[in-house]
C-alpha cells in the first residue's frame, strides 16, 4: 500500500471513529447505515474496477443477508415465534423455512452463504459460457426483478412489500439502545476496516494482478493458461459476501428490510457511489459511498422538491466530467503538482499544466 493511501485511510478512520463525539445520535445512526453503503462499494470496486465486470444486481445480495439476519431478528421479536404477518395470513405455525433462522449462529453464516451460493450459481454458468459485458450486467438486473417480485408474493413467508420490521430485540439486547446503537457503529467500523484491508491485499496480490489481466484482456489471460472463468466466479462470490454483511449490519442498524430495499433502482445507485468515488481505489469507493449518500439526505433535507434534480445533476457532472472519479482527480492533481516541483527544482522552463497524466 503506497504511503499516501496509507495516511488517508488512517485519516478516514480516526474521523470515524471520533465522529459520535461531534454528532447527535441520529447523524450518527446515518453514519453507521452509510457505512454499510461502503462494504457494498468496495466489494463492486473489486469486481467492477478491478476485473472490469459490471454488476447491476447487488441489491439481491444485500437484500439476502439482511433478511437472514433479519428473520432471526423477527423471531426473536415475536410472541410465541410466530411472526405477526404470518398470523395475519392464517399461519398457525413457524414455516419449516424459518425454524433454522431462530439460531443466531446460523442467521449470521446464511447471511454470507445466501448470497455466495447465489453468486456462485449465477456466475459459474455466466461466466463458463463466456457472457460479459452489457449481457452480463442485463442478466444481473433481471435478477433483481425476479427476487423482488418473489418476496413480494411471498407475503405469509417474507411480509410482503412491508418487508419485516418492529425489531426491538436481538443477540441479547435491546437494539434500539443509543449504547447499543453506538456498539454496533463501532462494530461496523471495524469490519469494514478489515474488509478493506482485505481487499487491498487481494487487490495487491498475484491474483489481483490476475483480475486485471482479466479486466485488460480476458482472452490473453487464457491463452496464458489461467482460466478466468474461476477468478471471476471467486471475486463474484466474494462480492457478494461482503454485500450479505453489509446487508446484515444495515438491518441491525436501522431495524428494517424490505423488498424495495433491494430493487432496481438501489442496486444501481450502488454503482454509481462507485463511479463518483473512483472505481478502480478501494478508498475511493468507501468516499464515494459515503459522501453520495450524505449528499442525498442534505439535498432531500434542505431542498424536498427538486433534491432528486440535484442528486441526478451530481451523477452527471462525474460522468462528464470525472470519470475516474474524485480519487482520480486527486491523483491527477498530485501528479501535476508533483511535476511541477521536480521541474521548478530541475530548472526547467517546458512543463506545461494542461499535460494528460492518467
Amino acid at each position: 500500500m503506497a504511503k499516501s493511501t496509507k495516511v488517508s485511510f488512517s485519516i478516514l478512520f480516526l474521523i470515524l471513529a471520533l465522529a459520535p463525539l461531534l454528532m447527535s445520535d441520529f447523524r450518527i445512526s446515518l453514519l453507521a447505515k452509510f457505512l454499510c453503503f461502503a462494504i457494498i462499494a468496495v466489494g463492486i470496486s473489486l469486481i467492477w474496477g478491478s476485473t472490469g465486470i459490471l454488476s447491476l444486481g447487488h441489491g439481491v445480495f444485500f437484500g439476502l443477508g439482511a433478511y437472514a439476519v433479519g428473520m432471526y431478528l423477527k423471531i426473536q421479536a415475536s410472541p410465541g415465534g410466530i411472526p405477526d404477518f404470518m398470523q395475519w395470513s392464517g399461519v398457525s405455525e413457524l414455516p419449516l423455512l424459518w425454524k433454522p433462522f431462530a439460531n443466531p449462529v446460523f442467521a449470521l453464516f446464511m447471511m454470507i452463504g445466501l448470497p455466495v451460493a447465489l453468486a456462485f450459481i449465477i456466475g459459474f454458468f455466466t461466466f463458463h459460457n463466456r457472457i460479459k459485458g452489457v449481457y452480463f450486467s442485463l442478466i444481473s438486473q433481471a435478477l433483481v426483478v425476479v427476487f423482488v417480485t418473489l418476496f413480494i408474493g411471498t407475503q405469509d413467508l417474507t411480509g410482503g412489500t412491508n418487508g419485516l420490521t418492529n425489531f426491538t430485540t436481538g443477540f441479547g439486547v435491546y437494539l434500539t439502545h443509543p449504547v447499543v446503537q453506538k456498539v454496533l457503529y463501532y462494530i461496523t467500523i471495524l469490519i469494514l476496516l478489515l474488509i478493506v484491508l482485505i481487499s487491498l491485499w487481494l487487490t495487491q496480490s498475484r491474483a489481483g494482478k490476475l483480475l486485471i489481466a482479466i479486466r485488460e484482456g480476458e482472452n490473453r489471460v487464457r491463452f496464458l493458461g489461467f482460466n478466468p472463468t474461476t477468478f471471476k466466479v471467486f471475486i463474484y462470490c466474494v462480492s457478494a459476501a461482503f454485500a450479505g454483511i453489509a446487508g446484515g449490519l444495515f438491518v441491525l442498524q436501522v431495524g428494517m428490510i424490505s423488498p424495495e430495499m433491494m430493487g432496481i433502482i438501489p442496486s444501481i445507485e450502488m454503482v454509481l457511489w462507485v463511479a463518483v468515488g473512483g472505481r478502480y481505489s478501494i478508498f475511493g469507493a468507501v468516499i464515494g459511498a459515503v459522501l453520495t449518500n450524505s449528499a442525498k439526505t442534505f439535498f432531500s433535507e434542505s431542498y424536498p422538491d427538486m433534491w432528486l434534480f440535484l442528486l441526478g445533476s451530481l451523477f452527471i457532472l462525474v460522468v462528464l466530467v470525472m470519470p475516474n472519479g474524485l480519487v482520480g482527480v486527486a491523483q491527477s492533481l498530485y501528479a501535476k503538482w508533483f511535476r511541477f516541483k521536480t521541474s521548478k527544482k530541475a530548472g526547467g522552463t517546458s512543463y506545461d499544466p494542461n499535460t494528460n497524466l492518467q
